[in-house]
């Protein structure tokens, strides 16, 4: 049902949707601006994705199963566990596809349960360093041989150099998209603002 305006007499209906006809118009254009991708392309697209969460879904179970570990703690013990030492957050973050606030609650839980311990940095008072303890160690060192076996899924059908050209290729493509900045630091499309409705007339 429309109301209307109790200054103008003007329907609120109808800016509304003009305002909904002109976000349609912008989208349509945005729309008409991305090439669109051909059947070769979109088949690599589905085959990758496909072939990464079957992966991915046999890595977090056999986590689950043998550490009670998610993918990103096992990173993060993996991560620690090959440093000559004690790494800062940031060092961290930078080989951890995750956020900043989701990954600072994983080593959170990594502490808790006596696997990692994090202390200021002597250095500078601003960052934070992260050790593996004992048992951070020997949990990781336990669940090593089941994920290795699994990410033998990937390599088993691949050839030295099947492997050689995955290597090249997926390097590239990680470079590529690590390149570009995050969708949050995008700047953002500003909404055309709806029409003014007409100044009120007062009657002579």
């Amino acid at each position: 049902m429309s109301a209307d305006h109790p200054d103008t007499g003007i329907s609120t209906s109808t800016s509304t949707s003009t305002s909904t006809s002109t976000d349609a118009h912008a989208a349509q254009a945005g729309a008409d601006d991305v090439q669109a991708l051909d059947p070769r392309q979109l088949g690599v697209y589905f085959v990758l994705t496909e072939a990464v969460s079957l992966l991915q879904h046999q890595v977090e179970q056999q986590l689950r199963t043998e550490g009670d570990l998610s993918y990103v703690q096992f990173q993060l013990l993996a991560r620690l566990a090959d440093a000559p030492g004690p790494l800062t957050m940031t060092q961290l973050a930078d080989g951890v596809v995750y956020s900043r606030s989701g990954l600072t609650y994983q080593a959170g839980l990594l502490e808790g349960a006596g696997l990692i311990t994090r202390a200021p940095s002597p250095d500078d008072e601003r960052a934070t360093l992260v050790s593996i303890t004992s048992d951070g160690r020997a949990l990781f060192d336990r669940v090593l041989p089941g994920h290795i076996q699994v990410t033998r899924l990937l390599f088993d059908p691949l050839t030295d150099d099947d492997l050689h050209h995955l290597g090249d290729i997926m390097t590239r493509v990680r470079d590529h998209m690590r390149a570009r900045p995050p969708r949050s630091a995008a700047p953002r499309k500003h909404r055309p603002s709806p029409a003014a409705p007409p100044p009120a007339t007062t009657p002579a």
